[in-house]
C-alpha cells in the first residue's frame, strides 16, 4: 500500500489540472460559463485536497474522493444527455477511476485495508 500513497497525490494533481483545463476549454469552445465556474471551482478544490494530502492525508483523500464522486455523477448525467464521448464520456471514465483510486487510498489510510 506504500506505493499507493506515493501515486495517489500525483493522480489528484493531474486530475485537478485536467478538470481546471477542461473547464477553461469548455468556456473557450462553447462560451459555457457553467463549465468555467464548475471546472475552476472543482479544480481548485482538488488542488486543496492535493495540498492536504501531504499534511492530513485522510482529510485530503476524503475531499478528493467526494469531489471525484460528485464529478462522476455530473459527467454521467452529461453523457446521457449529450450521448457524446468527448468530453463527457472521457471525464466520466476518468472521474470513476479517480473515485475508485481515492476511495481505496482513503480506506488504506484509515487502516481498513
Amino acid at each position: 500500500m506504500n506505493n499507493l500513497f506515493q501515486i495517489t497525490p500525483w493522480f489528484i494533481l493531474i486530475y485537478a489540472l485536467l478538470v481546471l483545463v477542461g473547464g477553461v476549454m469548455g468556456y473557450l469552445k462553447a462560451k459555457s460559463k457553467v463549465s468555467l465556474l464548475s471546472g475552476v471551482s472543482s479544480g481548485t478544490a482538488l488542488l486543496a485536497a492535493w495540498v492536504l494530502c501531504s499534511r492530513i492525508p485522510v482529510m485530503g483523500l476524503g475531499l478528493a474522493t467526494l469531489i471525484a464522486l460528485f464529478l462522476s455523477v455530473v459527467f454521467i448525467t452529461r453523457l446521457f444527455r449529450t450521448r457524446t464521448f468527448m468530453p463527457a464520456g472521457l471525464m466520466t471514465v476518468l472521474s470513476m477511476v479517480a473515485t475508485g483510486l481515492f476511495s481505496v487510498s482513503l480506506l488504506a489510510a484509515e487502516g481498513l485495508l
